[in-house]
């Protein structure tokens, strides 16, 4: 049996996990997690009868239990998945999209937040989702991160990924890339490097972060001759943010801050918009790399990965991803609840 961490009985949290589409690999994963003994206990926000029934699948032997919200939590053992059952509105097939049950990814998502704004768990891991099926069963997701921001009633929250090595965090999430430059305004950057910075330093723990900033344009405008948004917009709003206090370098050409020179030296960079800057994180650190979702009230953390339907309930699925996720929740939640 593997121990992933440890810590005293009397501080042993209850951390939420929610699979995701459930045609897709994050029951698979989930189900993965019972070959782990963890340090807190795990609750998976899921349908019990599916988790039981992928199991049988996959050839996993398990034992479900339902969960009591009024007993006190324990440690997870290996073997044993504690389930807060959520109805499912079809039945699922593993590898089969299914729009009918877009409401039923939806609930669990909800269970996870509520409880975590009650302080009845202390973090979130959340398994992959599949937006398009979600808004063609009639609701409107573009994804978690703007989901649990919606939900919470947290006017600005903040994308960031992670793997060994490097740190990206987003200033736009998932809009077109057209709606970008207009997106990117002197007020998103003081709220999104505000947000950025007093999380690294309140959940992560370190002193004085550094920001490294990519430009938008290529070579980061050029004074203006390959676009205007660094010097209309960028850099003033970084000048103001460093008369703050916040070490913030940029803007720079993203096609070469992303080497050793500036990376060894940054705790975080900070790209303009999404396909900016997770290609080169997911390129050095697929399936080994965490989603972060900073500036909401509580702890989420999230695998970097799709659905992968084509690989559910085949047994293939590589784990890595989710329990990388797992225990960088863990670990923010160790420093949260230091005695």
């Amino acid at each position: 049996m593997k121990i992933v961490n440890t810590q005293r009985e009397k501080s042993i949290q209850r951390i939420a996990i929610t699979p995701g589409e459930p045609a897709g690999i994050g029951p698979d994963l989930v189900l993965a997690l019972i070959h782990y003994a963890w340090s807190h206990q795990l609750v998976i926000c899921a349908n019990k009868e599916m988790l039981m029934e992928r199991a049988k699948l996959l050839g996993i032997h398990a034992k479900f239990e339902d969960y009591n919200p009024t007993a006190l939590p324990t440690l997870h053992s290996s073997g044993i998945l504690v389930v807060c059952d959520t109805a499912l509105d079809t039945t699922v097939i593993a590898g089969e999209l299914n729009e009918t049950n877009g409401n039923y990814v939806l609930s669990t998502l909800k269970r996870a937040a509520e409880g975590n704004m009650q302080g009845e768990f202390a973090a979130i891991v959340t398994g992959p989702v599949h937006k398009g099926i979600i808004n063609r069963s009639g609701i409107f997701f573009s994804g978690h991160t703007e989901f649990f921001a919606h939900y919470t009633n947290v006017p600005q929250v903040v994308m960031m990924l992670a793997t060994e090595g490097l740190r990206v965090a987003l200033v736009t999430t998932h809009i077109p890339l057209s709606y970008v430059s207009k997106a990117i305004t002197e007020e998103r950057l003081f709220r999104v490097i505000r947000i950025l910075h007093d999380d690294l330093i309140l959940k992560f723990g370190m002193v004085e972060p550094k920001i490294f900033v990519c430009g938008l344009n290529p070579h980061a405008g050029e004074d203006g001759y390959l676009g205007n948004e660094e010097r209309d917009v960028i850099e003033p709003a970084l000048d103001k943010l460093r008369e703050q206090g916040i070490n913030l370098v940029g803007p720079l050409p993203a096609d070469t801050l992303f080497q050793d020179k500036y990376l060894k030296e940054a705790d975080v960079v900070l790209a303009m918009y999404h396909d900016q800057g997770l290609p080169v994180l997911k390129f050095k650190g697929f399936r080994k790399s965490v989603n972060i979702t900073l500036g909401l009230p509580f702890i989420r953390t999230s695998v970097d990965h799709g659905t992968a339907l084509d690989l559910a309930g085949t047994g293939t699925a590589d784990t890595g991803s989710m329990r990388t996720a797992l225990s960088l929740a863990i670990e923010l939640v160790d420093k949260k609840h230091v005695p």
